[in-house]
């Protein structure tokens, strides 16, 4: 997937939060505002071309005071932009935040 897309349908309030990703989302207490900043300002940590869900992304960002957000972006039939989950990188599957760990 390609960030200026995700940034593209974010802009034109085309996109969608899954149930998931908002459920994850609230108990992180992550705002919607800090979900939108980070894929704005975020870049493509990994690519997921093959998943069966269709192709999607993990994308890195930072929220307010700077803090990491990861949002696993994917792309609805009719082309709407959707997020599939949205968390904030920690052990124990994240040694950091660019760096899963093994």
């Amino acid at each position: 997937m390609d960030i200026e897309w995700i940034r593209q349908q974010l802009r034109s309030g085309n996109y969608e939060f899954s149930g998931h990703a908002d459920d994850e989302r609230q108990a992180e207490r992550i705002p919607i505002a800090d979900v939108e900043g980070a894929l704005l300002n975020g870049e493509v940590l990994e690519d997921y071309p093959n998943d069966p869900r269709g192709p999607s992304c993990l994308v890195l960002g930072h929220g307010s005071p700077g803090s990491p957000i990861h949002v696993v972006c994917g792309q609805t039939p009719s082309r709407r932009l959707r997020l599939i989950t949205v968390y904030i990188p920690s052990l124990p599957k994240w040694v950091d935040e660019r760096t899963r760990r093994r």
